[in-house]
């Protein structure tokens, strides 16, 4: 079975910051074991990376599921992919709100 896309979205805001949010169905496995692969990224208005939350691989040593904020990395909690993807909003949000409005 290969990867279904089960979410996608996308907004910029008019001072060009933007973030865009993807996941999809996949097998379960080692890698997945939820059975979802994700990739939510904020971007500022020079696409410099600013905010991600990914599960792609455990590579910094901070568990599965992750947060990139501006070149740290911290391990985050995973709840199902409707809580996250809000989480992941609100953070945006505010950041928006504190460095680009």
């Amino acid at each position: 079975m290969s990867a279904l896309k089960v979410f996608e979205d996308d907004d910029e805001f008019p001072t060009g910051d933007r973030w865009e949010a993807l996941a999809w169905d996949v097998p379960e496995s080692d890698a997945f074991p939820e059975g979802l692969k994700y990739s939510f990224q904020y971007l500022g208005p020079a696409d410099e990376s600013i905010l991600r939350y990914d599960n792609a691989n455990d590579a910094h040593g901070v568990g599965r599921h992750h947060r990139h904020y501006r070149g740290e990395v911290e391990g985050i909690e995973y709840e199902g992919l409707r809580s996250h993807i809000e989480r992941f909003l609100e953070e945006v949000e505010t950041i928006h709100e504190r460095e680009f409005a």
